[in-house]
């Protein structure tokens, strides 16, 4: 293990080596969720998510989300050949 250091600038700032810049793929104005573990500073890349989007993101919304893949890769799909049938067979 190759042992990388930088150091605490003014303002609290830091320069993160560029091998692992280039190892995560990051670039400039991405998020990091800094955090301690410990003693240890770590910071991870996060994609920030519009507050209005956040929805798909939860459990029940990801759970049901593979249950459609599922169903897709299954061939467990129904096809409509009018929206007249579709509304007919969802009851509406």
């Amino acid at each position: 293990m190759i042992i990388m250091l930088t150091e605490i600038r003014s303002r609290s700032q830091i320069t993160i080596p560029s091998e692992i810049i280039k190892k995560l793929n990051l670039k400039q104005g991405d998020t990091l969720d800094v955090d301690v573990e410990g003693d240890q500073i770590v910071l991870r890349p996060v994609i920030a998510i519009p507050k209005d989007q956040t929805y798909f993101w939860t459990k029940e919304w990801q759970s049901e989300e593979k249950q459609i893949q599922s169903d897709i890769e299954n061939n467990n799909i129904k096809l409509a050949k009018s929206k007249e049938k579709l509304f007919e067979d969802l009851g509406l």
